[in-house]
Order: C-alpha cells, then sequence, then structure tokens
C-alpha cells in the first residue's frame, strides 16, 4: 500500500516552508529513520527523516529546490516493490530513478512495457529530445540570502567607512593564547574581534540599536551575529550575551555554532536577536570589502586580510608591520558618520591595543 509523504510543521507558527532539495533520489530504497529531504523555515535547514521504508516515488507537482511548501501538502509516496503510486501508471523504479537524473515527466511518457508499462528505455529516448541546457538551481538557502539583501538594501540608507588599522598586537595576542592553550584550538580572530565589538557597542550602543517605525530601540544585550561561509550559502548564527562570556567561553559557543552552521544542524534561535554582524574575509585575500547590513541589524564589519606593509612609526622610522582594513558599513537613517567615525575609530584603538581589554592568562 502507497505511503503518504508530506510536509511537516516544524514549528506551531509555521504557515509555508521552502523546499531545500530530496537527499534521496527518486526510485531508491528508504528506510524508517533515514533522512529524506531538506527542508527551511526561519532561515534555518532541518533534515527531515522518512517515519517509513519502501521505493521513493516523486507526484508530477513534487517540489524542487527552493519551491514554497506548506504543512500537509503532498510530495511524494513510498511505494513497494512494483507498485504503482495512486492514479499514476505503473513505471518499473530503474525508469523512475533514470527519469530523475535525466530531468524527463514520467506522466508524459508512452510506455512500451505490458499494460503500457514506462520502461528506462521509453525514459532514454524522450530525455535525447530535450533540449541541452545547463542550469544551476535556486537552492533555499540562497532564495532566502537573496530575499534578505534585497530587503537590507530596500530597507536601510547604507554608507560604509573603511580604516586601516596595526593589528601587530592583534596578531601577537592570538599567538599567545596559541601557546597558552596548544594543543587545543585558541580563540579565532572573529572571537577576538567580537569581543572587542561588544566593547566598542557598550560605549556606543546606536550601533547596535535598530529602526523601528518611529523610533530607535537599543539592544538590551549585545548578540552578535558571525557571517559563516556553509556548502549551501551564507549563514549568520548569533553569539548571545557576549559582552559578558570570556574569551575562551566565546570561543567555545562560537565554534559550536560554526559546527551546527555548517551540518545544517541550526535551530532558529541560533539565528535570531543578533544586533550587530561581522563578516570577515581575510582568510580568501581579500583586503577590503563593502559589507551588507543583516537587516534589521543597524550596522556590519567587514574585516580584510592581514598584510606586512611598511609603517611609519612617530619617530620617522619605517618598519614593516601588519596591517588590516576595517569596512563599516551603517544604516544613516539611526547613525550619522560622525558617531559612526567615532565607533570605528574605538573598534581600531582595540584591535591595536587589545591586551587591556582582553586578556590572556
Amino acid at each position: 500500500m502507497a505511503i503518504e509523504i508530506t510536509i511537516p510543521r516544524l514549528g506551531w507558527s509555521m504557515e509555508e516552508g521552502t523546499f531545500v532539495e530530496w537527499l534521496k533520489p527518486a526510485g531508491d530504497m528508504v528506510q524508517a529513520g533515514e533522512p529524506l529531504f531538506s527542508l527551511e523555515s526561519d532561515k534555518v535547514t532541518m533534515d527531515v527523516e522518512s517515519l517509513d521504508a519502501g521505493i521513493l516515488h516523486l507526484t508530477p507537482e513534487a517540489p524542487g529546490p527552493g519551491a514554497l511548501v506548506k504543512p500537509g501538502q503532498l510530495i511524494g509516496y513510498l511505494l513497494a516493490a512494483g507498485e504503482a503510486a495512486p492514479g499514476e501508471r505503473a513505471v518499473t523504479p530503474r525508469a523512475r530513478r533514470v527519469a530523475a537524473e535525466l530531468g524527463v515527466e514520467v506522466s508524459q511518457l508512452t510506455g512500451s512495457g505490458q499494460g503500457g508499462r514506462v520502461r528506462e528505455q521509453d525514459v532514454r529516448a524522450a530525455a535525447h529530445s530535450l533540449p541541452q541546457e545547463q542550469t544551476a538551481p535556486v537552492t533555499g538557502v540562497r532564495r532566502v540570502i537573496a530575499d534578505r539583501m534585497m530587503e537590507s538594501r530596500a530597507r536601510t540608507a547604507p554608507v560604509t567607512l573603511t580604516r586601516r588599522v596595526d593589528a601587530s598586537r592583534l596578531t601577537a595576542l592570538r599567538n599567545r593564547w596559541k601557546l597558552k592553550l596548544q594543543p587545543a584550538p585558541p580563540p579565532s580572530f572573529n572571537d577576538i574581534l567580537a569581543k572587542l565589538v561588544a566593547i566598542g557597542l557598550a560605549q556606543h550602543p546606536l550601533l547596535g540599536g535598530r529602526w523601528e517605525e518611529d523610533r530607535i530601540v537599543l539592544p538590551p544585550a549585545i548578540h552578535i551575529g558571525l557571517a559563516v561561509d556553509t556548502e549551501q550559502g551564507l549563514v549568520v548564527p548569533v553569539v548571545r550575551n557576549v559582552a559578558t562570556l570570556t574569551l575562551t567561553e566565546l570561543a567555545h559557543r562560537s565554534a559550536e555554532l560554526v559546527t551546527a552552521a555548517r551540518q545544517r544542524k541550526l535551530r532558529p534561535e541560533d539565528v535570531q536577536g543578533g544586533v550587530f554582524t561581522i563578516s570577515n574575509l581575510g582568510s580568501y585575500g581579500v583586503e577590503a570589502f563593502t559589507p551588507m547590513i543583516n537587516f534589521p541589524e543597524t550596522a556590519v564589519l567587514g574585516v580584510g586580510a592581514i598584510r606586512w606593509e611598511p609603517a611609519v612609526l612617530p619617530n620617522g622610522q619605517i618598519v614593516a608591520r601588519e596591517q588590516m582594513m576595517l569596512s563599516l558599513t551603517f544604516d544613516h537613517r539611526v547613525v550619522d558618520g560622525a558617531p559612526a567615525a567615532r565607533f570605528l575609530a574605538a573598534i581600531a584603538e582595540l584591535i591595536e591595543e587589545p591586551r587591556a581589554a582582553v586578556h590572556c592568562p
């Protein structure tokens, strides 16, 4: 007997979600408990497990990557070997698997098998008549990223300030943590920067505020988002209460969030409540860029690569120093240029003299 596959409700408030991808190809045998497809709700992608066993059959209306779906929507069946789906013609399992691979709609085919059964050769013959075109599917995460970027551009007045800072003492501080914690991993540059940014936000709270209709709401606590590159796209998990965490605690929590992001195991609360975001492209060799505001936040800090460059000391001596570019994009509706510049200057001073703010035992 055919077993229906439907879209689950991932939360009590979920009215619709975004279908990310099938994790099993049509025609494959599925075991109970195996991940069957990925579904996205409120920026979090979750793998949905099969409740039963059977051969995966997709309905003609089965969603593809990026499709909007509703709880309870029928998207496929689990069938016994040789069983036809309700209301559909018989298709051999191999033909159904090949059809999924080649992008052929079996419901439109005339089968050459007994009783009109669609066979593999019918599918391959139909595939030869299809236009050969290469496309890249828009995944659910990619669609969310696109929507959020357009919302940020439409609902903020972004301005970007850049500043070069001496990162020599920042690098030295991290090296001290390496020696202290080896062989365990030390706090990352992002961890140290998040701690310094939290100090800066405590002094300049408008940069952590948000515009709400006729008022500006200041942050009740400092929760900082860290932009993470994953195979599915950009995700921004949020480290909560950064100001109250030790650097070791912050590093542990951020490592957990980064791992969860890359394994698609973030919870909805892991990506909510941020008041400021840090985006670091330094590991890719990027020296400066214009980061986009993670709406409804007011500002984002872009961090570039650390480079050895000549620097002139106050006594006129030219020496090699480690330099880094900071790019602060802020919403000019909330903050004017001068206060934003003062915040960026405060961050630069903390980076150039970080030991007093971030002590290494």
